[in-house]
């Protein structure tokens, strides 16, 4: 006989989990007593936030689905804010939470409270199990929701008395099973257009989805890239693709939603547009959006479409508009290389050369404005942001995160002060749990984009309120047993970097630069 807890861990592992993110509380003790007997890795966080934004990173790093556990109470909520940015970039991942007995319902039993109440609406699903029997179904079912259809995560709360009872109830897993598409129509609706453009969803990015971009270029004859910025065509690392985006007759959105990112389809006044997206409310959000304009709409996999896009058409040459698209995606703000104060830009150019080395890099950018210039400045093959949803703070969790999920890759994390001061004590976790990586503080001794928005919107005689201190985060870093280093001299930083990497621990350059705004370039 078996207990509760251990179907829902033998569940996850016949689903080839192999590492979750944690942080313990009174009622998933028996999770983590029930993860010796299969095998699973706990890695344990300070922060419930931060284990939730290790499960995203590790989802989109890895193609699988994430795995965060979190005690009732505080424990979930603290464990929410997150949930809002991998639905918006699309990140399947499981939230497993604690949660007061069934049989003490109604009876204001600790930590009682509705926890489907508090989840559903930043989760694709959200279930609270109430017998043992049905823990292995729930599970396998949490899991198959997450990962298909439109990725995102979902909530499972465990009441305590279900997780200890004893059960024999075992359910088999069911297999994922996407039927044939047809692209035809859709490829001669894309076809149709002189100037063509292929919007691809943060599923569909170049990290997450390699190379498929490049393919369906090829194969269409349109303009391709990823959005997954809250900025959308006006994100620096597009360049100036909003100049050009305004000429387009015809725009493809694959798993990318119409909406605020988009102008709500003001981006291409003249276009006609089309939507791929397994959502049907997507399709609802677009057809209010565009209206008339939306004129093919498709619920399916939007990955499974593109490779059927891809695979559809003829090879095709590189025409003037997709030479015209790439040159103002690629455009950029001249580099400034002053020593001191250091520039933004100059900053990125020096950590971009120490990428350049890397054989297995991978790029974590987080933050404001410093997260803006890191996106137009750097590049890796793979890279995780923070994403649509434009909340901050998590560039730490998922730096750990990119050591879980490639032990052999080397994290740079950029970030600015505001940034890392959310979850600056997982530095602690990263050294214990042995998941060295370079965090580097763009650090302007402020709360910038805020400060920006004061200035652009109220006149600098009315900036106040986001001022931070000269708080040495490098030398909380050694005290938490990294390594930490200051530069204020952009020659300094290259020996810095050097250094860092050297050390094998988790390390943070706190690196004093010139407050600006998020680059901005025209043709």
């Amino acid at each position: 006989m078996n207990r509760g807890c251990d179907r829902v861990m033998q569940a996850l592992a016949e689903r080839g989990v192999r590492d979750i993110f944690a942080l313990s509380g009174n009622q998933i003790m028996p999770l983590f007593d029930a993860s010796l007997e299969v095998g699973i890795r706990l890695y344990h966080t300070r922060h419930e936030a931060a284990a939730v934004y290790m499960a995203e990173a590790y989802a989109q790093l890895t193609g699988q689905v994430g795995v965060a556990l979190v005690t009732a109470g505080a424990g979930l909520c603290n464990a929410i804010g997150p949930l809002l940015t991998a639905r918006a970039s699309d990140s399947p991942i499981l939230l497993l939470s604690g949660d007061s007995p069934v049989g003490r319902d109604g009876q204001g039993a600790f930590q009682e409270m509705d926890q489907v109440a508090l989840t559903q609406s930043v989760t694709k699903w959200s279930v609270r199990a109430t017998s043992a029997d049905e823990l292995s179904g729930v599970i396998h079912q949490a899991m198959r929701l997450a990962a298909s259809g439109r990725p995102g995560p979902v909530h499972v709360s465990l009441p305590a008395d279900v997780l200890t009872a004893a059960t024999d109830a075992v359910a088999q897993a069911e297999a994922l099973a996407p039927g044939p598409v047809d692209v035809k129509a859709l490829g001669a609706w894309l076809a149709a257009g002189q100037r063509s453009v292929v919007v691809l969803g943060p599923a569909l990015n170049a990290t997450r989805q390699p190379g498929l971009a490049a393919r369906l270029a090829q194969a269409t004859g349109a303009a391709v890239f990823a959005s997954e910025s809250p900025r959308g065509a006006k994100d620096p690392s597009l360049g100036a693709v909003s100049a050009v985006l305004a000429e387009a007759d015809r725009v493809l959105l694959l798993g990318k939603p119409l909406d605020f990112t988009l102008q709500f389809g003001a981006v291409a006044p003249a276009a006609d547009w089309s939507l791929v997206n397994a959502d049907p409310k997507e399709q609802e959000r677009g057809q209010r959006n565009c209206k008339q304009r939306l004129t093919f709409s498709l619920v399916a996999d939007p990955i499974g479409v593109a490779n059927a896009l891809a695979g559809a058409s003829t090879a095709q040459s590189q025409s003037d508009w997709q030479r015209r698209v790439s040159a103002a995606i690629q455009r950029r703000t001249a580099v400034q290389l002053a020593n001191r104060p250091i520039h933004p830009s100059g900053l990125c150019a020096v950590v971009q050369e120490v990428l350049d080395g890397l054989e297995r890099p991978i790029l974590i950018c987080d933050g404001g404005e410093i997260g803006q210039w890191a996106q137009a400045g750097l590049s890796a093959k793979r890279r995780v942001i923070n994403g649509v949803s434009g909340a901050i703070g998590g560039g730490i969790a998922y730096a750990m995160a990119a050591r879980a999920a490639d032990p052999h890759a080397t994290v740079i994390a950029m970030m600015g002060d505001g940034t890392a001061g959310f979850h600056l004590a997982e530095f602690e976790t990263a050294v214990r749990e042995n998941l060295p990586f370079v965090a580097i503080i763009g650090n302007d001794l402020r709360w910038n984009a805020e400060h920006q928005i004061q200035i652009r919107e109220f006149g600098a005689d009315r900036s106040h309120g986001c001022a931070l201190s000269e708080a040495h985060y490098h030398e909380a870093v050694v005290a938490l047993g990294g390594f930490g280093a200051e530069v204020t001299e952009l020659a300094a930083l290259p020996q810095a970097l050097q250094r860092a990497l050297a050390s094998g621990k988790p390390a943070c350059i706190n690196v004093r630069i010139d407050g600006q705004p998020a680059p901005s370039v025209s043709l």
